[in-house]
């Protein structure tokens, strides 16, 4: 049955982040095959291409402009730094199935669903023909066309704006402690996911059929 908040009183729109909760994307998908060394991954991972590189590109930053300043930078590891933006759909690990599949029982139940995720504009188009699924959200935010991601306070009062949802309305579900937090600052009811079982007992604890 679908969640109406004029008769249950309580939240009927559910917003999920993508990575780390639908979809499984991890650099070390594509860089353990470039490295046989896994310290020596690492590193780069944490020194070179590291997240808070990849966190500017969710921000609106171009890739080419990126990788050009990261190979001046590094010119020692080009192959690599090029390989993160030209390989990139081999971080895809495929869908966590166990969560999809509430995803899909809450469609079934007609419940309002949309998606506010940090993902470059650029990679996220790719993303978007591999995964079928992501044309069932009614609506979907990406910080990377957005200039702002997540938990800067105003990706989420673009998306409750844009799609006339007031903050008590909705559910937001993320793997990110830091975003959950900001959602629940500004009255969402946050859900940090951490698994697919917890989550569902979480959503049916607030009325959702799932």
């Amino acid at each position: 049955m679908s969640r109406n908040l004029a008769t249950s009183g309580g939240p009927s729109f559910v917003i999920f982040d993508l990575g780390g909760v639908l979809i499984d994307w991890n650099p070390r998908y594509l860089y353990r095959k470039l490295f046989a060394d896994e310290a020596k991954m690492e590193r780069f991972l944490s020194d070179v291409c590291s997240l808070q590189w990849n966190d500017e590109m969710d921000a609106g930053r171009s890739w080419g402009e990126a990788t050009e300043a990261l190979v001046r930078r590094h010119p020692d590891q080009e192959k690599y730094i090029r390989a993160y933006r030209n390989r990139w759909p081999e971080m895809l690990g495929g869908l966590f199935e166990d969560t999809l599949e509430i995803f899909d029982a809450l469609q079934r139940g007609n419940t309002p669903l949309y998606a506010l995720t940090n993902w470059s504009a650029e990679t996220f188009d790719l993303t978007k023909t591999q995964y079928p699924f992501l044309d069932h959200f009614r609506g979907i935010v990406v910080s990377g066309r957005e200039g702002v991601r997540k938990p800067d306070p105003e990706i989420f009062r673009r998306l409750l704006s844009r799609y006339d949802i007031a903050a008590p309305q909705a559910v937001f579900i993320d793997d990110n402690e830091k975003n959950v937090a900001a959602a629940a600052a500004m009255g969402i009811r946050s859900i940090q996911f951490r698994s697919a079982s917890a989550l569902r007992s979480d959503l049916l604890a607030l009325g959702f059929d799932v």
